[in-house]
């Protein structure tokens, strides 16, 4: 399928699989930043790579000595994919700041890269407050492009503190690679998230097929019945597609498939996961799961007063097992359950507005099972014979009789 992937060694193609997981986890990946190290290996294996993402995904492979970008399609209006650090008011600063960076030089003081983003903001016609809540969403876009390496504290660093002066220096390379989406054809907002989302050459294939590499639940319901239809008939054949060239596991079942990885290396949301959310949020499913029959597609409807239920069961039945700050306020743990859910896949909004959201049949697979219980139709094994052998009261037997 992909020429150049087939003709290579064993542990070159090992090596290619390692380069396409680490450009998954960091499409823009740059000398001195994580995984840094591997950039010699790509670049020597880019020929290789490129055809790999172009082929199976359709994405774009740019690399350079000094970095590699892929080209990822946007997540579109999914509200639940982003960055975690960022709000809306923080992302919106990230979009100023790229603008007024662009065509500023290779260096500028913080003062006047702040004051460039305002001015940017108000011919956005973007209300600008400045208080502490605003400064450190500017705070978060700007830590963001420093955590990327667009651009660097030189001299002094950034901070939330308006009165603070550092010295920024912008790595104009890096700047022009971020964006990925084609600004010069987009006429509007919502047409810029289309044209970032839009599916590859290979419209079908790509589509389903990046819907898998990204997420870890894909559900048949979720797709359109020409894409649900093509991935039922395609689905061994994908898994393996996946395992081979991306070391993903793939789990088919009635409703769907789940991909999973191994090494829990591409993903940004680890579950089950240390944290009182993360454990409550694990503890809560199968009552949730039993609260209502599932639907034809094996969703099961709950409600906002379902998780505020079941969380308060288990925070009252074992209070000595939670964090006291994030069970103080009841609301805002059920709360933040039902958004780790979301950012999981694992719960979407009903189409109901009554009914609140659907829980994913694939939150089956964290339901407790129990270790000791024999297989059915089995008789569980008898216990072990003794092995033979004296006894402190066989010696003292043997001492009466003689």
């Amino acid at each position: 399928m992909i020429a150049t992937f087939d003709e290579l060694p064993d542990i070159d193609a090992a090596n290619a699989v390692r380069c396409a997981r680490v450009l998954l986890r960091r499409p823009l990946l740059r000398s001195g930043g994580p995984d840094g190290e591997l950039l010699p290996m790509i670049y020597r294996q880019r020929v290789v790579l490129q055809e790999l993402f172009a082929t199976l995904l359709g994405y774009r492979l740019v690399v350079e000595r000094r970095f590699a970008r892929l080209y990822k399609a946007g997540p579109g209006v999914d509200a639940t994919r982003g960055e975690a650090s960022l709000s809306p008011r923080g992302y919106t600063y990230l979009a100023l700041t790229l603008a007024a960076l662009t065509g500023i030089g290779r260096q500028v003081l913080l003062s006047r890269l702040v004051s460039d983003v305002r001015s940017a903001a108000v011919e956005a016609e973007i209300q600008v407050v400045d208080d502490p809540a605003d400064r450190r969403a500017l705070t978060a876009a700007l830590r963001q492009l420093v955590a990327l390496g667009v651009i660097t504290e030189t001299e002094g660093s950034v901070t939330a503190e308006s009165t603070a002066e550092a010295l920024i220096t912008i790595d104009t390379d890096l700047l022009g690679q971020l964006i990925a989406a084609p600004l010069a054809e987009a006429n509007s907002p919502e047409q810029l998230v289309d044209l970032a989302s839009a599916a590859g050459p290979r419209d079908l294939a790509h589509s389903v097929r990046r819907r898998l590499v990204e997420n870890p639940v894909v559900l048949y319901s979720d797709l359109s019945a020409e894409h649900a239809n093509w991935l039922r008939e395609h689905v061994r054949n994908e898994s393996r597609l996946l395992e081979r060239f991306f070391g993903l596991v793939s789990e088919c079942r009635a409703e769907g498939v789940v991909v999973c990885d191994p090494e829990d290396y591409l993903t940004d949301l680890v579950f089950p996961g240390p944290g009182t959310v993360a454990r409550i949020a694990l503890l809560a499913l199968p009552e949730l799961l039993g609260r209502a029959a599932p639907d034809s597609s094996g969703k099961h409807p709950v409600s906002w007063p379902d998780f505020t239920d079941v969380c308060q069961d288990l925070v009252d039945s074992y209070p000595a097992a939670w964090s006291r700050q994030a069970t103080e306020d009841h609301q805002d743990l059920v709360r933040s359950v039902v958004a780790l859910l979301r950012r999981l896949g694992l719960l979407q909004d009903s189409p109901d507005s009554d009914a609140g959201w659907l829980l994913s049949p694939a939150a089956h697979r964290w339901l407790p099972q129990p270790d000791a219980t024999p297989a059915a139709g089995r008789e569980p094994e008898p216990p072990a014979p003794e092995s033979p052998g004296w006894s402190l009261f066989d010696e003292m037997a043997e001492e009466g009789q003689q």
